[in-house]
């Protein structure tokens, strides 16, 4: 376990982390102390506590709002999953057609070609490939 000496609001604190995150501990508590020295610009002295509390309640309400955002995000991945499915459905079900119609008119074409070559190797005993 790692320890990282962070500061946040003018005090030093020694931090426990796991291996390799010491970097991550100390880029958030920077954003911490960042944020209360901005509330600290915008509100003044109203204390150490009240600033910190603040600051606690700033992330808060972008956590809460992130995992709103997340999960309309989630339901629209959904919606868009179902929406696949149901054109791959509707791409299959027009492959299907397709293919059935191509078969069908081939079938007419050799009929077609069966009357001609029987039409022309009876009329003038000339057949006509196929």
């Amino acid at each position: 376990m790692a320890q990282v000496n962070v500061t946040i609001n003018g005090r030093q604190y020694r931090m426990a982390c796991e291996d390799g995150q010491e970097d991550h501990l100390m880029r958030l508590a920077k954003d911490i102390d960042d944020r209360i020295e901005q509330l600290r610009g915008n509100f003044g002295e109203v204390g150490d506590s009240r600033l910190t509390v603040m600051a606690a309640l700033t992330v808060a309400d972008e956590l809460v709002e992130a995992g709103k955002k997340i999960r309309r995000m989630e339901e629209e991945l959904a919606g868009l999953q179902d929406a696949r499915v149901v054109a791959a459905d509707r791409a299959q079900q027009t492959q299907a057609a397709i293919i059935a119609a191509l078969n069908a008119a081939s079938e007419r074409l050799e009929g077609i070609t069966r009357k001609l070559n029987q039409t022309v190797s009876n009329g003038s005993g000339i057949a006509v490939g196929g």
